[in-house]
């Protein structure tokens, strides 16, 4: 049986809807990509409102188009954007009952109740919610403890809560154009499940996720996020600080940020732009263009080594740390120079599929992929005594 899916991902400059068919003979096959670009948002709202539904629109109609006009987007998946997030992680001990007490399915129901405990008092909409591992009777950490033999379980549990005004505001929006809102997901752990393997997860990895506007820093262990950090900085201060120091166009000024390359000095190397409303065409060396991006790279890698090793601070001996986005992967030697300034090894993260495979698409084929998952979870019946506790998570509130 094949079933078509919709998910629209709102990004910091563009909105992607993603429209792929899911069957037997293949998990997730994208049909189309409908791309907008808009003023996107800040952690306080977005940037434009009265611009947002033309754009949404936009994303929406391209999509459609792409798929031959056969398909009418009716219903849709949204994901929530991270700056419309907040992480929660919490531990929970359950006793195990019986004469030969063994962990089954009712137990790790019954320690995601305990943990949701916690949040009853919270603002918002639980979107995810995921385990970075149990440990039964103080015994190795595990994400598969169904028929393990003890007298307790503990459980480090983490939920995803949406902002309300974010997805009020966009059922509202969705309402008025005729379309359904079918689920929210959270992007930012469709993303740490696609891009981080289970190795690195299990080793407690960390995902860097530079924008135009923001840069999210993910924690993630197990299969959960357990520390989230959105700075408000992104590539587009990058081309804010070029505009403003040489006195050049916003637009000028991402012309030469995408051209620059990091850590290869080029005797005579000169960057051209455009003058525009007929002013004379501008050239810039190397040695005027540098000092400006480096510095403002600079100052973003500091607010997130800060992040990593004095607010997050769980990274071992054994971690990785990857980047992606749009905000500094493009560039050649982008990736090492903030390795240096992080003072550690900075991974690309791997190509997941041979579709939209650009680091700019990475949220939207996370969300998509979190999206296929959940639905395949559900379709499958929950995890008994023998079966992957995963089977049985993963269909828990949206993920």
């Amino acid at each position: 049986m094949k079933t078509t899916v919709a998910a629209i991902d709102f990004g910091t400059s563009k909105i992607v809807t993603l429209v792929a068919e899911n069957s037997n003979t293949q998990r997730c096959d994208i049909i189309a990509a409908g791309v907008a670009r808009y003023d996107g948002f800040l952690e306080e709202g977005w940037n434009n409102p009265g611009q947002l539904d033309e754009a949404i629109r936009r994303s929406i109609a391209d999509a459609e188009e792409q798929c031959g006009n056969k398909t009418k987007i009716r219903e849709i998946n949204v994901g929530v954007p991270g700056a419309f997030t907040r992480v929660y992680a919490t531990k929970v001990t359950i006793s195990l009952k019986g004469t030969d007490p063994r962990v089954t399915s009712a137990d790790v129901k019954a320690a995601f109740n305990k943990a949701a405990e916690n949040l009853q008092n919270l603002p918002g909409v639980v979107v995810h919610s995921s385990p970075a591992w149990f440990m039964v009777d103080n015994g190795k950490k595990t994400l598969e403890p169904v028929g393990m033999k003890g007298r307790e379980m503990t459980a480090f549990i983490s939920f995803v809560v949406g902002n309300r005004f974010f997805v009020d505001d966009v059922t509202n929006r969705m309402a008025d154009m005729g379309i359904t809102v079918v689920g929210f997901y959270s992007t930012s752990a469709g993303e740490a499940m696609l891009y981080l393997n289970e190795q690195d997860r299990d080793h407690t990895s960390v995902l860097i996720d530079m924008g135009y506007l923001n840069t999210e820093i993910l924690g993630v262990e197990g299969d959960a996020i357990i520390y989230h950090k959105v700075l408000d900085v992104g590539g587009g201060d990058l081309a804010v600080a070029l505009a403003e120091d040489l006195d050049i166009s916003l637009t000028a000024a991402e012309e030469i940020k995408r051209k620059f390359v990091y850590g290869i000095d080029t005797t005579g190397e000169s960057y051209d732009v455009q003058g525009e409303d007929g002013q004379k065409a501008n050239s810039f060396t190397r040695d005027q263009v540098k000092p400006i991006l480096c510095k403002a790279v600079d100052e973003i890698a500091e607010q997130i080594k800060d992040a990593i090793e004095n607010d997050f601070g769980g990274l071992g001996n054994w971690s990785s740390v990857f980047l992606t986005g749009g905000g500094l992967s493009f560039n050649r030697g982008g990736r090492e120079y903030l390795s240096g300034k992080l003072g550690r090894p900075v991974q690309e993260t791997p190509r997941r599929t041979t579709k939209l495979n650009s680091h700019s698409f990475s949220s939207a084929l996370g969300l998509m992929d979190l999206i296929i998952d959940t639905i395949e979870q559900q379709r499958a019946p929950s995890a008994g005594a023998g079966g992957k506790i995963k089977d049985f998570f993963r269909s828990l509130l949206g993920g």
